[in-house]
Formats: structure tokens, C-alpha cells, sequence
């Protein structure tokens, strides 16, 4: 549990604290600002008395001023120091629930709690990637996860994901502008392909002049690797919208808003140190291909169709009806995972799904078909003493049948 909590939960203390180092320094520029308001105010108050004709009322009304800054700096430090609280709070509360989960004298009862929270945490998750928000706030709520899930993380990130598909780059400006610093170290072009998209707008609409206006303060920049993108979107300003000439014609393809979202998508998650998957999907992967084996694929090879389109060709008689990846729907999933590695060979009932072994020795009907022991002992009571062929649908006495002996 150890492990696996090291490998898959480093998001789930990360994020919150990316969040509580963007407020706390988002406070400490507040409260430095609101100190250096103050501290004029007093100079300005110090001349005021050294002067040697001062004015009462002005000395009156300059005290006055600065207790509403004294006034202004307290509230604003409470908020701010409020709300860094409350975010260590919820560090607190993630870091001592992935501690409970790597004790190893947790009681059964508590580890099945635990791992019931976990799998609540990880499919909230799972849902906000996948756009159901709704439900991933009603999971949440009815779960008492508020402060476990990222849930303020992805709702921000909706707004401005919806605000672009709109085609409205104003929320992702004010999102860029927000995490500047942190999208500088990433070396990140969100903000200038934004602005090269508003750029292009101004082009749809014929407003070429204003589009001029906008590169020369916008798109003016020193960085070479942005020099080429540069000049090649000012050159559409010789050509028609509806150009079939490349690259001009990408350029102003629709398209591009959803290429803007995907990128802004991308850095969100590098920004809130979020993998590109969920651990809803890893874990999934990890299970499958570690099960996965040749025999889940084993089919006519006809136009490399999955396993579940060509059943209908080949039958499922090759299937182990206990096998998670022989599940149609988790059997596409699995496809371009890697096989799972089996120095042994493990042989299993096609009819009960349990391994062929001293316990449960495998008969052979005699079309050649072979089965598991127990399984046949119970059909053979159902049926009062025959075997039905689950392939061939063909009955023999259980007499009839014969042991196999695998070397």
C-alpha cells in the first residue's frame, strides 16, 4: 500500500500546496503594497508637521487617511492570512489521510474506510477530466470530499475552457496573466498563441487595420523562436479569408480554438503538477496489463478488427469468462497495452473460470473438448449424469469422460 500510494497520490498533495505557495505569495505583494501606502502617508504626515506654518485640518485629514489605510492593511491581512490557513488546512487534512493509508496496523475496518474514500477521491477526479462535473460535485458533497478533491481547480478551468470555446480569450488572458511567473519558468506560449488567434479574429472580420495595431502591441517580441510564427500570420494580411492557400488557410481554420484549449488544458495540469491521465486510468492500465495475455486476442486475423467485433466471426469459445481483458469493452481498452509476463503457464476452466489443477483436474468430452472436474461434477448432477458441450452443445454420459495429464 505503501508503494502504491507513493506512486499514484503525488498529485494529491502537490496541487494544494502549488495553491497555498500561489496565495501565500499573492497575499504577501497585498499586504507589501497596503505597508508601503502606510508608510507614505506617514511621510507625507511628518512633513506636514515640519513645516512651519501647518495647517490643522490638513494634519486632521491626513490622519484620517491614514487610518483608513491602517484599516485597509488589517482587513486585507486577515483575508489573506485567512486564507492561507485554510488551505494548510486542507494539506493537513490530504497528508494525514495518505498517512493513515500507509500504516500498517490500520484495523480492517479502517482500511476498508480508507480505501472506500480513496476510490470516492479517485473517481471525482475521473469525472471532472472527463467533463461531468455535476456529478463529481454531487459524489464529492455526498461523500464529505470537499477538501480531498480539486474540484475549485477544474470548475476555474471550465470557465475558461467554455470561454474559449465561445471564442472569448479575455478569462484565459486573465488566467495567464494570474500564473505569469509560473508559465514563464514553463516556457509556456499559451498567451501568445491566444493573442495570435486574437490577431486572426480581427482578420475574419476585415478589421485588418486594428489587426495592425494589435501585432505592433501585442506580437512584438524579442524571442527569435517566436519571430517565424510571427510573419507568417502577418502575411495574411494579403490574402482573402476564404484563401485555399497553405499555411494561411490552417490559420484561419476554426479549428484552432480547440487547439488553444487543449494547450491551455496541457498547462493547467503542469502548472498544478496534475498528470496528463487519472489515476483512475493508470490504475486501470496497470491492472489490465498486467492480466493481458495473447490468448485475450486469440482470433481470425481479419483486418485487425478488436476482439469483440470479430466474436461473431470466431465465437467466444477462446474466452475465459473470468477474465477481466476478455471483457468486450475492457478488452478494447487493453489493445495497446503491453502483454502481461508469465514464465508459467496456467491453465483454467473454460466453464467455472478456476484454475485446472491436483484439485480440479481437467476431463476431456470426447470431441476433444477439455473442462474442469468440478465444473462437469456439477452439470452432471443438474442433468442427471450428462455433460452438454458449452462449444458444441453436444451431450455425452459423464462416464464417457477421461482424464487429461499435462506434463
Amino acid at each position: 500500500m505503501k508503494m502504491d500510494v507513493k506512486s499514484l497520490e503525488h498529485p494529491t498533495l502537490k496541487v494544494p500546496y502549488e495553491i497555498l505557495n500561489k496565495k501565500f505569495r499573492s497575499s504577501q505583494k497585498v499586504i507589501d503594497r497596503e505597508v508601503n501606502h502606510v508608510s507614505t502617508a506617514l511621510t507625507d504626515l511628518e512633513k506636514l508637521y515640519t513645516q512651519d506654518t501647518s495647517d490643522r485640518s490638513a494634519v486632521l485629514q491626513q490622519l484620517d487617511k491614514i487610518k483608513e489605510q491602517l484599516e485597509s492593511l488589517r482587513d486585507k491581512g486577515k483575508e489573506g492570512i485567512d486564507d492561507v490557513l485554510e488551505t494548510s488546512r486542507v494539506c493537513k487534512r490530504r497528508a494525514d489521510h495518505l498517512k493513515d493509508g500507509c500504516r500498517e496496523d490500520l484495523p480492517p475496518v479502517m482500511q476498508k474506510q480508507w480505501k472506500k474514500c480513496r476510490l470516492e477521491r479517485i473517481l471525482v477526479e475521473h469525472f471532472l477530466r472527463s467533463g461531468f462535473f455535476e456529478t463529481a460535485v454531487q459524489l464529492s458533497n455526498a461523500s464529505g470530499l470537499e477538501d480531498m478533491t480539486n474540484i475549485d481547480v477544474f470548475m476555474a478551468a471550465k470557465e475558461v475552457e467554455e470561454s474559449l470555446a465561445a471564442g472569448d480569450i479575455s478569462k484565459c488572458l486573465a488566467w495567464c496573466h494570474d500564473n505569469k511567473s509560473k508559465l514563464r519558468k514553463m516556457k509556456s506560449t499559451l498567451e501568445f498563441n491566444v493573442r495570435v488567434q486574437e490577431f486572426i479574429e480581427f482578420i475574419k472580420s476585415g478589421k485588418r487595420m486594428e489587426a495592425v495595431k494589435y501585432a505592433r502591441k501585442f506580437l512584438s517580441s524579442e524571442d527569435e523562436s517566436q519571430l517565424d510564427q510571427v510573419q507568417q500570420i502577418m502575411g495574411l494580411l494579403a490574402f482573402p479569408v476564404d484563401t485555399p492557400i497553405q499555411p494561411y488557410k490552417d490559420l484561419l481554420d476554426k479549428s484552432r480554438w480547440q487547439s488553444l484549449i487543449h494547450q491551455f488544458r496541457s498547462d493547467n495540469y503542469k502548472l498544478h503538477q496534475l498528470s496528463s491521465q487519472s489515476v483512475l486510468s493508470v490504475s486501470l492500465q496497470a491492472g489490465l496489463s498486467s492480466l493481458k495475455t495473447p490468448h485475450c486476442y486469440k482470433q481470425l486475423n481479419i483486418s485487425g478488427l478488436p476482439g469483440y467485433v470479430m466474436d461473431t466471426k470466431c465465437g467466444t469459445e477462446d474466452r475465459n469468462i473470468e477474465c477481466p481483458v476478455c471483457h468486450p469493452p475492457l478488452n478494447t481498452l487493453a489493445m495497446a497495452l503491453p502483454f502481461s509476463h508469465c514464465s508459467q503457464s496456467r491453465l483454467v476452466c473454460y466453464m467455472s473460470g478456476n484454475p485446472l489443477n491436483e484439485n480440479n483436474i481437467p476431463m476431456m468430452l470426447p470431441n476433444g473438448h477439455v473442462y474442469g472436474e468440478q465444473a462437469l461434477l456439477k452439470m452432471a448432477g443438474e442433468n442427471e449424469g450428462q455433460i452438454v458441450c458449452p462449444r458444441t452443445k453436444m451431450i455425452y454420459p459423464f462416464l464417457d469422460l477421461e482424464k487429461v495429464y499435462v506434463m
